[in-house]
């Protein structure tokens, strides 16, 4: 996640809010590779993230699959937003719409 989080140039309260909103200490004690046991919703969330940046780096040239996260988007899910201000402030379910659509635009299901 945080190797990704470093591709995409995000700042740590955007990978935060990605995992779900965790606390400071909490992030700050994972990234510092000290030992926490995270949540299925984190772990879910992680997972995705993974999946949404392998199916950007298919689709896409290392430097727009890197900035595509941050990038306002036409597309009507974003309503111009960027996927992550999406991403952020919906949930799983939005995770899964941005992995669903990837996965369309590259030809699996």
């Amino acid at each position: 996640l945080f190797r990704i989080a470093e591709h995409w140039k995000l700042r740590d309260n955007d990978t935060r809010a990605l995992l779900g909103g965790m606390s400071s200490g909490s992030f700050y004690a994972l990234k510092g590779r000290g030992v926490k046991a995270l949540a299925e919703d984190q772990l879910t969330r992680i997972s995705l993230v993974v999946g949404i940046y392998k199916a950007l780096n298919i689709l896409y040239s290392q430097k727009l699959a890197d900035a595509w996260i941050t990038l306002p988007n036409t597309n009507p899910m974003f309503a111009g937003n960027s996927p992550l201000n999406y991403l952020k402030s919906g949930g799983i379910p939005a995770f899964l719409r941005v992995r669903q659509l990837l996965d369309v635009r590259r030809g699996g299901r």
